[in-house]
C-alpha cells in the first residue's frame, strides 16, 4: 500500500483544515487506516483510525469532538477533517494503514506497516 498524505499549511486557531490520504495498491475499505501526529520534540501519537472500512472510528481524546476521520471508496482516500484547531495540535501528520490489525491495536503505530511521508500543519496566530 502506497499513501500520499496532503492537506497541511498554516491556520489560525479556531481554524480548520482537511487532510488527505490518497492510497494505492489496496483498496481504503478494506484496510485499516490511521492518522498520527509528531510535535517536534515529542513522541509519534495517534489521532484516530477507522478499523477496515467499518464502523468503529476512535478518536484520541485530544481531538475528540473537534477531528472527523471519513472515506472516499471512489476514490480511494480517507480524510481527515479538523475543525477548532489549537496551537497544539501544530505537528506533522501521518496516515497510516495496516490490513491485519487488530481493532485493540488501532491506536499504535508501531503496528501499522505502511505509512505516508507525512504533511505538517501549524496552528498559529
Amino acid at each position: 500500500v502506497q499513501l500520499q498524505a496532503s492537506g497541511g499549511g498554516l491556520v489560525q486557531p479556531g481554524g480548520s483544515l482537511r487532510l488527505s490520504c490518497a492510497a494505492s495498491g489496496r483498496t481504503v475499505s478494506r484496510v485499516t487506516v490511521g492518522w498520527f501526529r509528531q510535535a517536534p520534540g515529542k513522541e509519534r501519537e495517534f489521532v484516530a483510525a477507522n478499523h477496515r472500512g467499518g464502523s468503529s472510528t476512535l478518536y484520541a481524546d485530544s481531538v475528540k469532538g473537534r477531528f472527523t476521520f471519513s472515506r472516499d471508496n471512489a476514490k480511494n482516500t480517507v480524510y481527515l477533517q479538523m475543525n477548532s484547531l489549537k496551537p497544539e495540535d501544530t505537528a506533522v501528520y501521518y496516515c497510516a494503514a495496516d490490513e491485519r490489525i487488530i481493532l485493540s491495536s488501532i491506536r499504535t503505530a508501531r503496528h501499522y506497516d505502511y505509512w505516508g511521508q507525512g504533511t505538517l500543519v501549524t496552528v498559529s496566530s
